[in-house]
């Protein structure tokens, strides 16, 4: 079976898809190796290679596809406005072992969106229908895209859902805020929901699903066919499973805090770097820390503590202290 048709029969399920979403610098190959640990996702998005004229392909985002120890599909996702350079990066992309070649929409770092890529390309319509319908002609699998509702205007999203359909576009994840709303409150799934009902693919919703009941009830909300987790996940690597019991109607895994302290010793050992200074390597795991927050008793005092760590010892006490099972 090809990773195309894996991903196939994983939408053919009753059961909604559940992707790991791509998060730069975050979700590379050892975080999908660690995600496994846990049951992990169905399908899993690179973190994006960045595409220009002088562009080739980022190699360690490559080893996620080359050495993919999921057992399940990967999507490789890109970045840029370039049209010859995306459609270049893209027939490369196919000669690798993945389901889809996705195109991000929605980044919202500004060093992205001001070089109008990413979130920046949704404020140009004309230049994203030129991106699309190249890219549709030069991708002979699967073709998805990541967006956003707009780049400061939700109403951009009822102009995109014609251009994925017209350019048939096989899967569509949204983020239920605009590129300039960041990752603040207010998420509208009730316009992912609109949206569901008009395209023909099937859609995922992404954008704090934190908790298997917020899964439920997003499910419920706006009829996709499956959700696309992030921050969610690398707080709580149970998510994914905790999700599919919901679903199943069976009893819901409940971590204990020496399971919560356990998975933090696994993500240092997974994310830091070998041959670098303790220091170096704690504000690298600061990172991937600082979407602990949200979930905790006790968010702002958590990150004041964590942010001030220099070693792994004074880390794990932080951890110890504040971090209790989602």
């Amino acid at each position: 079976m090809t990773p195309s048709e894996h991903l196939d029969a994983l939408l053919a399920r009753q059961e909604p898809l559940l992707a790991l979403a791509p998060m730069q610098d975050v979700t590379d190959l050892g975080f999908w190796r660690l995600m496994t640990r846990y049951g992990g996702a169905d399908v899993y998005y690179t973190e994006y290679f960045r595409v220009h004229p002088e562009s080739h392909l980022d190699k360690p985002i490559l080893a996620s596809l080359i050495h993919n120890p999921t057992g399940k599909p990967a999507i490789a996702q890109m970045i840029g406005n370039d049209i010859p350079s995306l459609v270049r990066s893209a027939k490369e992309l196919q000669q690798y072992d993945i389901a889809a070649v996705d195109l991000n929409l929605g980044c919202p770092a500004p060093i992205v969106y001001k070089k109008c890529a990413g979130g920046g390309l949704l404020r140009d319509l004309p230049r994203i229908e030129g991106i699309l319908g190249a890219l549709r002609e030069a991708i002979s699998i699967k073709f998805t895209v990541k967006t956003r509702l707009g780049f400061d205007d939700t109403g951009t999203l009822d102009a995109l859902v014609p251009l994925f359909a017209k350019h048939g576009v096989d899967l569509v994840t949204i983020h239920g805020r605009t590129v300039l709303q960041m990752y603040r409150d207010g998420v509208r799934y009730d316009l992912i929901g609109a949206a569901t009902a008009q395209l023909p693919c099937p859609v995922l919703a992404n954008g704090n699903i934190a908790t298997h009941l917020d899964a439920a009830a997003v499910l419920q909300q706006t009829g996709v066919r499956g959700l696309m987790l992030g921050r969610g996940a690398i707080a709580n690597p149970w998510l994914f499973e905790q999700i599919r019991q919901q679903v199943r109607g069976e009893p819901i895994c409940q971590p204990n805090a020496d399971d919560v302290l356990t998975y933090v010793e696994a993500l240092y050992e997974t994310v830091v770097m070998p041959n670098t200074r303790e220091i170096d390597q704690v504000n690298r795991v600061k990172k991937h820390l600082s979407f602990f927050g949200p979930g905790l008793a006790e968010p702002e005092a958590f990150l004041h503590d964590m942010r001030r760590c220099t070693t792994r010892q004074g880390l794990m006490a932080v951890c110890a202290r504040f971090c209790q099972p989602p």
